[in-house]
């Protein structure tokens, strides 16, 4: 027999196993002793609304039944060794999630990746944070995995026209993460996880006959006339396929010269702009839930979403929280030597003493009149100069200029400076010194509001530190919403983060599954 719940526990009843078991016993009439019962949760998120926080659970309790199994997905993966080829620029999670979905509709995918696979990525990593050493085909970005497995690995998307969030839960599931992914309304991985994972899903390519090629750099697309059929590459091989799934992540400015270059159409696309934002994590569990000293041992470390609309000369922008990393870390994010770019990520325990965010403001190309003679690489000519400039401020290090966050509200450079997660260090710098007044005006505006939205958020006791830049693509490479194939150039599949389609893991790797799937439907399935 099974039975449904749909609950409002306290922590300790919705995260002590045994205390959930015997409560739902309870519920069910059932005595707490009973051997023969099953308790699990299928669905969990916090309400913090009130002073007493709750838990609200959806819940299933077996009695004398064996549970059913909490993984619907289970794709089939035959070999591939020897059949049609398409290819795929790019092991973020696009790419990676392009290459299963080709494998299992029977297709070779020959996945090209710039950076090094992902353990080899750590001692780039290192040296980015202890000797700031920037290797711009190594980086927080590039590398097996992209952007997404040195980060907090956020799972949550509200993305649900591309794909099934499920089945690619369920395959991150079936390839290391845990189950509680299927379970948390906002569910995350962790930095400390996500490489284990990310190497098993290549082992699962490269098990059924899929190629991968790291620290390869693609340099130029090969055409006949309007149709794409292989890549070139920095170490001089030619790969060639039914069709290529563009999958580069957001900062492969490269590649978007590239396109420019091969006169391939792209757009100049808004993106945002701001700043990474510290708190103690403490002090934001103290503001969320409510409590005077900790949050206890059973609730994890909180989190905010703050947005607000901020004018600046008649024109209003969203300034809003983003990639909130609870218990997490700052890092370097830069791809280039001469540029200084930050963001966040957590490990899965979520149990660092800081809370940071990124804090940005919305950028509309009409912000940028003197960027327009880089036509569609307006807004990644801006990018770069604000990071150059950054750089700059910093000290022309990894250093990241900072600033206390009251004092930025007030123009005033900080005297000192609070603890950080940031291992390269922090520079105590005037942060308008590289931000430009239409990004810091309404950063400070929209500060004081959100003092007033969570008390005790504005505070001194919290720092700015720069520059958080990286938060979507700057260019958007066009493709008919019906077939995802470029607008102009058959066999070309722009896809993900890079192309301006996705925000985050889960919505990048649906992407690529469509994509895939769109690729092969007409060129593999159907024929030319």
């Amino acid at each position: 027999m099974k039975k449904e719940f749909t609950l409002q526990l306290s922590p300790e009843e919705a995260y002590d196993p045994e205390l959930f078991k015997s409560t739902l016993l309870k519920k069910a009439g059932l005595p707490l002793d009973e051997q023969e019962a099953y308790a699990r949760q299928t669905r969990r998120s916090i309400d913090a609304r009130g002073k007493a926080i709750k838990v609200n659970v959806q819940a299933e309790l077996f009695i004398k039944e064996t549970p059913s199994p909490l993984l619907d997905h289970h794709p089939t993966y035959g070999n591939v060794s020897n059949s049609d080829q398409i290819i795929i620029v790019g092991a973020g999670p696009a790419g990676l999630f392009a290459a299963l979905r080709a494998i299992e509709l029977g297709v070779k995918p020959i996945l090209i990746e710039r950076g090094k696979d992902v353990r080899a990525r750590r001692r780039d990593l290192a040296a980015i944070n202890k000797e700031h050493i920037v290797n711009p085909d190594s980086n927080y970005c590039f590398g097996e995995g992209g952007a997404g497995t040195y980060s907090d690995g956020k799972l949550y998307t509200r993305s649900k026209k591309r794909g099934d969030i499920r089945r690619i839960m369920e395959i991150l599931v079936a390839h290391g993460a845990t189950e509680e992914i299927l379970v948390d309304a906002h569910p995350h991985i962790g930095t400390n996880k996500l490489p284990k994972l990310v190497a098993d899903l290549r082992q699962t390519i490269l098990d059924h006959g899929g190629e991968i090629h790291f620290e390869t750099r693609v340099i130029d697309f090969i055409l006949d006339r309007d149709q794409i059929v292989g890549v070139k590459t920095l170490l001089g091989d030619t790969f060639k396929g039914k069709g290529v799934i563009l999958a580069t992540g957001h900062s492969a400015r490269d590649i978007f010269e590239l396109l420019h270059q091969k006169q391939i159409l792209i757009e100049a696309k808004p993106f945002a702009l701001g700043v990474r934002i510290e708190h103690s994590q403490n002090l934001i569990d103290r503001i969320q839930y409510h409590c005077e000293v900790d949050r206890g041992p059973y609730l994890p470390a909180s989190s905010y979403s703050l947005v607000q609309q901020a004018d600046y000369k008649g024109k209003q922008r969203g300034v809003f929280s983003f990639c909130m990393c609870p218990g997490g870390f700052i890092v370097p994010a830069a791809t280039a030597p001469g540029e200084l770019v930050v963001n966040g990520m957590s490990p899965s325990r979520r149990d660092s003493r800081f809370a940071n965010s990124g804090m940005v403001v919305a950028v509309e190309l009409e912000d940028l009149p003197e960027f327009r003679k880089f036509g569609p690489l307006a807004a990644m000519h801006f990018q770069a100069e604000i990071e150059r400039k950054a750089w700059v401020a910093g000290g022309q290090t990894q250093t990241a200029p900072a600033q206390l966050m009251v004092d930025f509200v007030n123009k005033k450079v900080s005297n000192s400076l609070l603890d950080t997660s940031y291992q390269p260090g922090l520079k105590s710098v005037e942060m308008r010194e590289f931000l430009p007044e239409f990004i810091s005006h309404r950063m400070a505006f929209a500060f004081k509001v959100f003092g007033q939205k969570m008390k005790g958020y504005l505070t001194n006791e919290a720092q700015l530190i720069g520059l958080e830049s990286r938060t979507s693509s700057p260019v958007r490479i066009p493709r008919d919403r019906e077939s995802f194939e470029h607008t102009e150039i058959k066999g070309l599949y722009p896809c993900g983060e890079g192309a301006g389609y996705a925000g985050g893991i889960v919505s990048a790797a649906m992407d690529g599954e469509r994509c895939a799937e769109y690729l092969i439907a007409k060129y593999i399935n159907r024929g030319l």
